[in-house]
């Protein structure tokens, strides 16, 4: 095979796997979830994404692409890709040992000659760490550190169109990894491995930042009686120096809050900036509940949450603030119903019931299918999708 991918079945390893496949490689996808191997090895999506279907039965059908839980497929290819999730603990510190872990699982097969290529989000100093762990083994091996840069949902058009960062220690490394991924993109960015670490952390950190910056401008207009959507449309028109200034929202999902506090344990959680962003972004469901409880008499009322994925037209859930949320409205509110069209939950509701039995309804993911929505009851919408503004 040409790659191995690690952790292949996953959002990131399976967009990657069929890109790869659909250039001519020959794809290898090893993980430790049997049942998403199953799914792949029958061309179905485990997930949704955009415009991957009908790459992955092509790939799949063509021989190009096939999974498996067996962990000797790492020796099975000329490069390992590793895309393995990266946590951090209970207190907000990064976890080590997620990707020397994952080698570890197949070390006994890797051999020498093979390119390890890490594309997990990474605290720096773990590509380091890896060259340590490989070396010795007595593996002589290239390691290269490619951090993935896609959007879920966008992976398929990303993949192809942004840069890739490529980063490695020597020459020969460096060299391997970007004829890799010159398969996906002529695009290419060289660094060296720290400086690309901190690159991905500073990427994500930086979005983090932004949207917390949103939401504290929001909150400040709220408290004051003003609406947000209109005074950013002011700072915005026709003036691209303020253009990245989001709307207000939920800033959620498996990345950018646990690559801040990366960040924030790298710099010894000297980092107010990533902190306070942290205590904005976190405490907005806090904030939006006590906004209602001033309007309302919550403890009175059903309450319907709209959407309960981490950002809009998504099926993934991973650190939701909807659940948040729901948590919050369960202590005040007398029912609190919840809907999805992506994401599968037996607790969820239809979107028809909810609407017909809520007093109050809140967006807390902004899927396409609620802009339009038809409905006589109150309806809090901080993304501002439905157009008509975003006052509390």
């Amino acid at each position: 095979m040409d790659v191995c991918v690690v952790g292949g079945c996953g959002r990131v390893g399976l967009p990657l796997g069929i890109a790869l496949a659909s250039r001519g490689l020959s794809v290898v996808l090893y993980d430790i979830d049997a049942t998403a191997v199953d799914t792949v090895n029958a061309a179905v999506l485990p997930f949704a994404e955009h415009g991957a279907a009908e790459l992955l039965a092509e790939a799949v059908a063509a021989g190009r692409l096939v999974a498996t839980t067996e962990p000797s497929s790492v020796g099975r290819a000329d490069a390992l890709i590793v895309v393995v999730g990266t946590p951090v603990d209970e207190h907000l510190n990064p976890d080590l040992g997620a990707v020397p872990r994952a080698i570890e699982r197949g070390a006994e097969h890797l051999r020498d000659g093979q390119l390890i290529v890490l594309r997990s989000t990474v605290y720096p100093g773990v590509t380091a760490l890896t060259e340590r762990l490989l070396s010795g083994r007595g593996l002589d091996v290239d390691v290269a550190f490619c951090p993935e840069r896609i959007a879920e949902g966008k992976a398929m058009t990303e993949l192809f169109e942004l840069p890739q960062i490529v980063a490695a220690r020597t020459p020969q490394a460096l060299d391997r990894a970007e004829k890799l991924f010159r398969t996906l993109t002529d695009s290419i960015v060289r660094l060296e491995p720290e400086e690309a670490e901190l690159a991905k952390l500073f990427t994500n950190t930086w979005r983090y930042l932004k949207f917390a910056a949103a939401n504290q401008f929001w909150m400040m207009a709220n408290d004051f009686g003003l609406d947000f959507a209109r005074i950013r449309h002011a700072v915005t028109f026709d003036y691209p120096r303020a253009d990245d200034l989001p709307m207000p929202g939920f800033a959620a999902g498996p990345c950018l809050l646990k690559d801040t506090m990366q960040l924030a344990a790298f710099n010894r959680n000297n980092f107010v900036l990533g902190h306070s962003a942290m205590l904005i972004n976190e405490g907005l469901p806090l904030y939006l509940v006590s906004r209602l409880e001033d309007r309302f008499d919550l403890s009175g009322l059903t309450v319907g949450i709209l959407g309960m994925a981490f950002k809009g037209g998504s099926d993934d859930s991973r650190d939701s603030l909807a659940y948040k949320l729901r948590k919050i409205l369960t202590l005040k509110a007398r029912e609190t119903l919840c809907t999805d069209p992506f994401v599968r939950d037996d607790r969820f509701l239809p979107l028809d019931e909810v609407l017909k039995r809520a007093d109050l309804l809140i967006i807390a993911a902004p899927h396409p299918q609620y802009a339009d929505l038809e409905t006589d009851t109150p309806l809090i919408d901080m993304w501002g999708l439905t157009g008509t503004g975003v006052l509390v």
